[in-house]
């Protein structure tokens, strides 16, 4: 079978999901490495709406991808689609300073739920192909800017 190769480069992060251990978090990892330059390059200032920009874009072009890769993988929820991880991470980056002390808290927080996939995640995952593979780390994500920006507001003044 032929393997489309734009889907796997995207559904994988460029390849990234084939790193081992643990490709979820290389991919997260790289995902706020990536978004700490890119936004002390060019966000300066709206960290906010180019956040949720960024997050909703790699959610939407991740679904499809994803669905592609886990139907010519043959695998259901293929652990090295990866770039579900990179939405999820996005989210809970959402609004997050530059600072690194609050970048990592964000990514501890993110992987966190993303691996425990406390209530209702595990039913997001039951969505249909590409869908369920993202919805579950949109979720964790979520659960992650939530915690993030209440101690941002309410502890780290």
């Amino acid at each position: 079978m032929k393997k489309s190769r734009l889907s796997w480069l995207i559904a994988t992060f460029f390849y990234i999901g084939r790193m081992r251990p643990g490709p979820g978090t290389w991919a997260s990892g790289a995902t706020v490495l990536l978004w700490w330059i890119f936004a002390s390059v060019f966000a300066q200032g709206s960290l906010l709406l180019t956040g949720l920009l960024v997050a909703i874009a790699v959610t939407l072009i991740g679904i499809a991808p994803a669905t592609v890769v886990e139907r010519e993988s043959g695998v259901e929820d293929p652990g090295f689609v990866v770039i579900d991880e990179v939405a999820g991470q996005m989210i809970a980056l959402i609004a997050v300073p530059l600072v690194w002390k609050y970048m990592i808290a964000s990514f501890i927080l993110f992987r966190g739920f993303d691996i425990l996939k406390p209530f209702p995640l595990r039913r997001l995952e039951k969505l249909p192909r590409g869908t369920g593979i993202m919805m579950d780390d949109v979720g964790a994500g979520l659960y992650a800017l939530v915690l993030i920006q209440l101690w941002l507001h309410f502890i780290a003044r």
